[in-house]
């Protein structure tokens, strides 16, 4: 099993998504000690995409600038550990009742018409199938669902999108009210989870 670790938490060690991402993680490595981890956190820079990476990565010019290339790279690579990973361990804290922007722009550079997905007659197709995310959700007031939850929905849809379709939350949610019961609730789940 190989999966791939995102962090996106701009709270670092006093981070409620990464601890549970590292939960999760280890939850997965004890049932099954052969699995592989990539580790990325994307508060290291995930730039927004924007017309210099449209005319890089969408347009693949046939000689790219050196630019041009490190765009293609730095978006290669994370389409690659996507593609590489068996699960996807998201962690997601939610800031302003939505997602990290640099969340945002991370799913944004996977998001690729013709390799993570495309469109057929019948709809767009998602094709990062056959594998599973495990998201670990963190918010200080907004509880997940909710109406004032833009975060969990936007997330799971565009997971779903881009064909990963076995999706598991497990949220930390509304700790400013009950820190203690919202990652009692979120242990429940990892306690559950398997490999």
């Amino acid at each position: 099993m190989n999966i791939l670790q995102l962090d996106s938490a701009i709270t670092g060690a006093a981070s409620v998504s990464r601890k549970l991402t590292a939960d999760i993680v280890a939850r997965l490595k004890a049932q099954d000690p052969a699995a592989s981890v990539t580790y990325r956190d994307l508060n290291d820079g995930v730039a927004a995409i924007d017309n210099a990476w449209f005319h890089a990565v969408r347009v693949v010019p046939e000689n790219p600038s050196p630019e041009q290339q490190q765009l293609i790279d730095r978006a290669d690579a994370y389409l690659k550990e996507v593609q590489d990973a068996d699960v996807l361990v998201i962690g997601l804290p939610v800031y302003n009742f939505n997602l990290p922007a640099q969340l945002k722009n991370w799913l944004d550079q996977i998001a690729r018409a013709g390799v993570t997905f495309r469109y057929t007659e019948a709809g767009p197709e998602g094709l990062l199938t056959g594998k599973r995310a495990i998201v670990g959700y963190a918010s200080a007031g907004t509880p997940i669902g909710s109406e004032i939850d833009h975060a969990s929905g936007y997330l799971h849809h565009m997971l779903g999108f881009l064909g990963i379709t076995d999706v598991t939350f497990v949220a930390a949610d509304r700790l400013a009210m009950d820190r203690d019961a919202g990652l009692a609730r979120a242990q429940d789940v990892i306690d559950q989870i398997a490999a």
